[in-house]
């Protein structure tokens, strides 16, 4: 080939690939796992000239300061942005489900956003997790997938344009044990959330997530770098953005809370893609980007779509965003919840477990520390209420003035208006599909009870598929996961279980209210004096339960408690705020069911602690 013959083919690509530049860009996110917007640019004092990276995404493009996911955990958030809808909507808001025998399938006719895409003439790729709830057609939706994040082929992206790649990076998953020890963060440095314990343990706990962060932007550097040497970064839009909040803050990751849910979000490309630098105040959630990134590509908005193109002539102010958690892992749960512009509220369905229940991060120290705090008394009252409380069936933040969400204004009769608008806006938004109102099928609750890394189930929900074969009510693997004797036959609750306060009791009357109280306990109130409480479902073996059954509570002096079982009835009457109240056992027959009904002064609080057959005094 004679130079002049080379110099034409090459003058006539480049104009080639300029041509097809402008007609259909390029676009590139960078989809980070577990991060908080703890950087330069969102005005963190910590990581100021620390993500230089990250920073000059947004020093260029569009940094939206107020960007929330639709749930606070990987894979639903991910199914959810990759769906263009709410993950409840389509069944994809159970953590990790279709991974066994029990399989979520796509609604008729629905395609994932990076198949609409290729299918438009896009070579479309993924480097590292996917995460989807459902089953889905790899070799439809991607052009090239692969698992782990290897180094990134820039010359097989430059000869297969236009691209919709995304690279996941490691965000708040970074292990920061090797990052040098002269640009780690100063755990005397940082500022502890005050929903949190303010002690060492949570300094370098917070510390460690700054430095993550800042690794996460050196990867990032890399690929910024490799767009420009491959001669792409004009053609390409890059977006920046997170799927939850810090993994090692537990009301961050896996909470539908503003720790939870609010993810940094930039935006940086060619025009007239992407407008001039500026930053974005108004509410966002990342739904839009999956409707924006269709915008860019030319590919028309499914019906289906809950998002909108962020840079349309038009753009209509969200008045809110919503999300919603159910199961996390083996962990199970169902709470829905709006943040407006300056209110957050949020619905409670489960209120039988408090909110940290048990889950993944059960021995790591940054969690066996609260636990330690709340058995110790040394957690503070407000902390004890938040993380080991009763949990509320609404809460209602003024997010502005309380960004940890610390002071729970539901029961504020100054805000009785706001929290009755917030009630019917969270009702509209559920009204419009939620398929978390039901429980998943006993095929996926039998896979998810056992025998997972992130450890066993311990809800209520999982108890129809399991048996107890020693009939005190309570299933053998629920007996043997929390330490109790699944083969002796004895009726014991403690109420210690998080993930099942109750143990199983209800009341008779829905005036008594939740009984659920804090951790070890039930508690209830005596409405009109009186309150009675029950268990059934037990199939209690005389023989192993004689003696005397023991209830161990606090309540008021004076106190009438009236146990029944079968035809049988006894009453005794609590002399002490905090006493064992016993009635002597004489079982001949199996038992199915015991009572209690508590008489007392109105509006009286009971708190039970245990309630067991011990031996007689």
């Amino acid at each position: 080939m004679n130079a002049v013959r080379l110099t034409i083919l090459v003058i006539a690509t480049s104009l080639a690939t300029i041509a097809v530049a402008k007609d259909r860009p390029n676009i590139l996110w960078l989809f980070a796992e577990d991060t908080s917007p703890w950087m330069g640019c969102y005005g963190d004092p910590i990581n100021q000239g620390q993500t230089p990276n990250i920073d000059s995404l947004a020093e260029r493009g569009v940094r939206f300061s107020r960007a929330y996911v639709p749930a606070p955990v990987c894979s639903a958030c991910r199914s959810a942005i990759m769906g263009g809808m709410n993950q409840i909507r389509f069944g994809a808001h159970e953590h990790r489900s279709s991974r066994g025998p029990a399989k979520i399938h796509l609604p008729e006719n629905m395609k994932l956003l990076p198949q609409l895409v290729k299918e438009s003439g896009y070579f479309t790729f993924n480097l590292g997790k996917d995460d989807y709830n459902f089953v889905w057609d790899q070799a439809a939706t991607y052009s090239l997938q692969k698992k782990r994040r290897d180094a990134i082929d820039w010359q097989q992206l430059k000869d297969n344009q236009p691209f919709f790649g995304q690279i996941q990076t490691a965000g708040g998953k970074n292990n920061t044990a090797r990052f040098p020890a002269d640009r780690k963060t100063d755990p005397q440095s940082v500022t502890v959330p005050p929903d949190y314990p303010q002690n060492q343990l949570y300094r370098e706990t917070v510390a460690q997530h700054y430095d993550a962060i800042r690794k996460d932007d050196d990867f990032i550097g890399t690929v910024l770098e490799g767009l420009e040497a491959s001669g792409l970064a004009d053609s390409t839009i890059v977006v920046y953005f997170g799927d939850h909040g810090a993994n090692n803050l537990v009301r961050h990751k896996q909470m539908p809370t503003e720790g939870g849910l609010h993810v940094p979000f930039i935006i940086a490309g060619p025009s007239p893609y992407v407008p001039a630098p500026s930053v974005r105040d108004d509410l966002v959630d990342l739904l839009d980007l999956s409707a924006t990134t269709l915008a860019w590509a030319g590919v028309d908005q499914p019906d289906w779509y809950e998002g909108q193109d962020l840079f349309a002539e038009v753009v209509v102010p969200r008045s809110y965003v919503a999300a919603a958690k159910d199961r996390l892992d083996h962990t199970i749960d169902r709470v829905r919840t709006i943040r407006t512009d300056r209110f957050r509220y949020t619905r409670n369905f489960k209120t039988d477990r408090i909110l940290l229940q048990p889950q993944y991060r059960d021995k790591r120290p940054f969690l066996q520390n609260l636990h330690q705090l709340y058995q110790s008394g040394e957690l503070s009252p407000k902390l004890t209420g938040i993380y080991f409380g009763e949990r509320p069936a609404e809460e209602f933040y003024d997010v502005q003035a309380d960004p940890s969400q610390v002071n729970n204004l539901i029961g504020d009769p100054s805000y009785r208006d706001e929290i009755q608008r917030h009630r019917k806006l969270l009702d509209e938004w559920i009204a419009a599909g939620d398929e978390g109102i039901g429980e998943e099928s006993l095929e996926e609750l039998a896979y998810q009870a056992n025998g997972h890394k992130w450890g066993e189930g311990v809800n209520p929900e999982y108890e129809v598929v399991r048996s107890d074969s020693d009939g005190d009510g309570l299933s053998d693997d629920w007996e043997r996961i929390n330490g109790r004797d699944p083969a002796d036959g004895r009726l014991l609750f403690t109420f210690d279980c998080g993930g099942w306060q109750t143990e199983g009791w209800t009341a008779d009357d829905e005036a008594v209210g939740n009984l659920a109280g804090r951790l070890g306990f039930l508690d209830f109130r005596l409405s009109g004096g009186t309150a009675v409480i029950g268990r059934t479902g037990l199939k209690l073996d005389p023989e192993k339960n004689q003696g005397d059954l023991a209830i161990r509570l606090r309540c008021s002096p004076g106190t009438k408690v009236t146990f029944t079982a079968g035809d049988a009835e006894a009453t005794a009457v609590a002399q002490e705020a905090m006493q064992t109240i016993r009635f002597p056992l004489d079982w001949k027959d199996t038992v199915d069911r015991i009572g209690l009904r508590f008489d007392g002064p109105p509006e009286s609080v009971v708190e039970i602690d245990s309630i067991a057959v011990v031996p007689a005094k």
